[in-house]
């Protein structure tokens, strides 16, 4: 490493340690001068320190440089435990953070000068941002409940454990179904619908039926729904229930664009413009009824929880099911089949078919078929929400939800017939 070429990642290191000592400085910025263990100056030299110590034992060899670096290290946190004591002993707190701040700030120092300049300061970047976040970070372990922490363990487990596992091989008895990308779309799913439910939550305290009915519709709109049916049917104001109905259903729309884009960019770009024009159609009608007195109650309940083992275990059968279904009916009866299937399925659950069916695109079916057993999927589902609305709520209650929802039809409809031609 010649002259400049050192004194530049020295200069890196050193910017590693102002950065992380600025945070760790403002925390404590109101103390007086040398109440505090470790500010700004204090880390900028811990940073400039591992730089030094890595640049002296570049030429020490592997078990050298090891050794110099220990000794290092260990030196500082000689001089620093005492006073990190003295400083915890006198505001009666228990906290290591500035300490292993100030271990990682050496580390990263070392790193930049041993020729990862540039992943050192990202590492510098995302560590600070980490310290700067406490009160989030906190706030977050204060509000989370311990089913919302396991179902993301269990979560991180499927992905990260179970997937590598799972054969990634199409298996001739199951319709040639591959058991990997079944699996991965099933986590995806849970996934979107996780981080979509635990951001609804963390948003705040006071959710209206409008808020519930997007957090619904990241989970299961048909849900949604029957539950606004219900109330609207006890009493409920039906106007307000019907436009949380409805958000829920643009929000199903948004995110079966999102997943298809996702999953089969081809299918995803044919359909996106449809299903954001049903979005719109629908939205609109929300909108007029939250104007017209329609209030938005407060309290409104937010989903349970949308991931669990056992409903991503469902979803993965239901996924492997109704792509198998597909591929034979499309092998043995023709594309045709595969759009008879999408309206049955649909009336459930767009998801599976979102999921599945563009995946058979081209070894199987055309683009087109996939295109078109999608929508069909989509309006079979919205069909039936409107006839679970009328039949189950208030009659205003399903009169306002089916004009939402024809609208909403209407409106995807002529866009996906104008973009195929």
């Amino acid at each position: 490493m010649d002259g400049v070429e050192l004194i530049r990642s020295l200069g890196v290191a050193l910017a590693i340690g102002l950065l992380v000592g600025a945070e760790r400085h403002w925390r404590e910025r109101d103390e007086a001068a040398g109440r505090r263990t470790a500010g700004v100056r204090t880390f900028a030299l811990v940073g400039l320190s591992g730089g030094i110590v890595a640049a002296l034992a570049v030429d020490a060899g592997p078990l050298g440089r090891a050794v110099l670096l220990s000794a290092g290290l260990f030196a500082l946190m000689a001089a620093l435990i005492p006073f990190a004591l003295r400083e915890a002993e006198a505001e009666d707190r228990f906290s290591a953070t500035s300490l292993v701040a100030a271990v990682g700030t050496y580390m990263l120092g070392a790193l930049a000068v041993s020729g990862q300049a540039t992943a050192a300061g990202a590492a510098a970047v995302a560590m600070t941002a980490v310290l700067a976040a406490r009160e989030s970070l906190h706030g977050l372990m204060a509000r989370i409940t311990w089913v919302e922490l396991r179902s993301a363990i269990v979560l991180l487990t499927m992905t990260l454990i179970a997937l590598p596992l799972v054969p990634d091989a199409p298996i001739p008895w199951l319709a040639g179904v591959n058991l990997r990308k079944v699996w991965t779309l099933a986590v995806l799913l849970a996934a979107i619908s996780y981080l979509g439910y635990l951001g609804v939550k963390l948003g705040g305290e006071h959710k209206g039926l409008l808020l519930a009915g997007a957090a619904g519709g990241l989970v299961s709109s048909t849900a949604v729904t029957l539950s606004n049916a219900a109330t609207a049917a006890q009493g409920g104001p039906s106007g307000a229930l019907a436009a949380g109905a409805l958000v829920a259903g643009v929000v199903s729309c948004l995110r079966t664009a999102g997943l298809a884009l996702l999953v089969a960019p081809q299918t995803g770009l044919a359909l996106w413009p449809a299903l954001v024009a049903a979005a719109a159609g629908m939205g609109a009608v929300a909108l007029v009824l939250a104007r017209r007195r329609a209030t938005v109650a407060e309290g409104a309940p937010l989903p349970s929880n949308p991931f669990e083992i056992g409903s991503v275990l469902r979803m993965a059968v239901l996924l492997g099911g109704v792509g198998a279904l597909a591929k034979l009916g499309a092998e043995k009866l023709g594309g045709a089949a595969v759009v008879v299937i999408a309206a049955v399925t649909g009336l459930t659950d767009v998801d599976a078919i979102t999921l599945s069916v563009p995946l058979l695109v081209p070894q199987v079916i055309d683009a087109d078929v996939a295109v078109k057993a999608v929508a069909v999927a989509v309006a079979s589902n919205t069909v039936a929400k409107a006839a679970y609305a009328v039949a189950l709520g208030s009659g205003r209650y399903g009169r306002l939800f089916g004009l939402g929802s024809a609208i909403g039809l209407a409106a995807g409809a002529a866009t996906l017939l104008a973009t195929a031609w």
